[in-house]
């Protein structure tokens, strides 16, 4: 299993938080854990981007 590092520590925190959400409930909506993280973490809009495109990416 491959070592994803995203940048950014508040990106960081977001894709762990969403993991463990996802662990507690795998048919959470990634989407809305998305817009969670996005708020609980204070993420700007460009790094909200790259959480979608990350899970986008990672779901295929």
């Amino acid at each position: 299993m491959a070592t994803i590092k995203p940048k950014g520590e508040r990106i960081r925190q977001a894709v762990k938080w969403i993991a463990s959400e996802r662990l507690e409930d795998d048919k959470s909506n990634v989407s809305m854990l998305i817009k969670k993280a996005a708020m609980r973490f204070n993420l700007s809009p460009r790094e909200e981007e790259y959480l979608v495109s990350f899970y986008e990416e990672n779901s295929s």
